[in-house]
């Protein structure tokens, strides 16, 4: 015996129960009373359980009968949701795209931004999708992909968005705090990300090094991801590395201070990669315009980013494969 009932079945017994009366199922469904009754005592048959308690006036639903019509009524609601969405798919295909990103950049930088995109293109539709790793990959259905490094990526057309730095930032009380006692980097409450994916971004032992400072001996606080250590340093709970994509807007209005001279530059950047098979499509021309046109590259090097799929990524550059040198930072 199959698992499942036929589907008929299931949906008569879904119009009683949510109707409670058979003869009002009957007529919704536009068949006979007893076609229902029939109906309603063959599923009991399939499940093994009294279904509908026939003693009392009305009939009322069994407990296992009520167990069964909750799960009756979320599946085929999911069954009518997921038509509805592949309708409306099929209509909008040319008007929708879908952007890989890390954590970090969607909250911060890209979702901050799509305000502007929608006002200009109020047609098209962006799904935003976050993967659980910090190296967004070209996946299937995924039209584009922003990352951080070097730009070396072969999956796609890749266009360089702009230069990213580091820079340590923390309220800034504390930051003046700090200063005030002469403290370095080394003594402060510092803010980590660290994850069993992110071990290839740089941390504050790597930017420490890399500035001649001493090691860090103050306390420390980890985080698996960017978002939560930048609202621990938002609430004050140490320094974090404060990635210019992220936390410029912070730093700008006040909530998090840099730390004097602590910007370290490591020749890297966020790059847009578009896959081939999508490169053409409308929505990502213009998604791919409008990112050319609000970062670096903008008015000088992507002047012709609205013409053609080809002339979006005119400026596209190609690097030596030594991403993973200095690729770092779970965004």
């Amino acid at each position: 015996m199959s698992r499942l009932p036929p589907l008929r079945l299931l949906t008569t017994f879904e119009a009683v129960a949510r109707l409670g009366s058979m003869r009002e199922a009957a007529t919704a469904l536009n068949v006979t009373q007893p076609a229902v009754t029939q109906a309603l005592k063959a599923l009991e048959d399939h499940v093994g359980a009294v279904l509908i308690d026939r003693s009392t006036r009305p009939a009322r639903l069994t407990e296992p009968g009520q167990q069964l019509a909750r799960a009756t009524r979320d599946g085929l609601d999911l069954i009518a949701d997921t038509i509805e969405e592949i309708r409306t798919s099929i209509g909008l295909e040319d008007q929708r795209l879908t952007v890989a990103c890390t954590m970090g950049l969607a909250t911060h930088w890209l979702m901050p931004r799509l305000s502007d995109f929608y006002t200009r293109h109020p047609g098209f539709f962006v799904n935003v999708q976050v993967p659980p790793t910090d190296l967004p990959q070209m996946w299937p259905g995924t039209d584009l992909v922003l990352r951080y490094g070097r730009g070396t990526w072969t999956d796609g057309e890749t266009l360089r968005l702009f230069d990213e730095t580091v820079c340590p930032v923390g309220r800034p009380a504390l930051v003046e705090n700090l200063l005030a006692k002469g403290e370095g980097l080394d003594a402060a409450p510092l803010i980590h990300v660290r994850t069993v994916e992110a071990r290839h971004w740089e941390g504050w032992t790597d930017y420490l090094s890399r500035r001649d400072l001493p090691k860090p001996r103050g306390p420390s606080h980890i985080f698996d991801n960017y978002v939560q250590a930048v609202q621990a340093a938002l609430d004050g709970r140490g320094l974090m590395l404060g990635w210019r994509s992220i936390t410029d807007t912070l730093v700008a209005d006040g909530s998090l201070k840099s730390w004097p001279d602590g910007a370290l530059d490591l020749g890297t950047a966020y790059f847009a990669t578009a896959a081939p098979a999508a490169a053409k499509r409308p929505a990502v021309k213009a998604f791919v315009a409008w990112l050319g046109e609000g970062t670096e590259c903008g008015k000088a090097e992507c002047a012709d980013l609205k013409s053609s799929s080809a002339e979006a990524f005119a400026t596209f550059t190609e690097w030596e494969s030594e991403a993973d040198d200095l690729a770092f930072r779970d965004l």
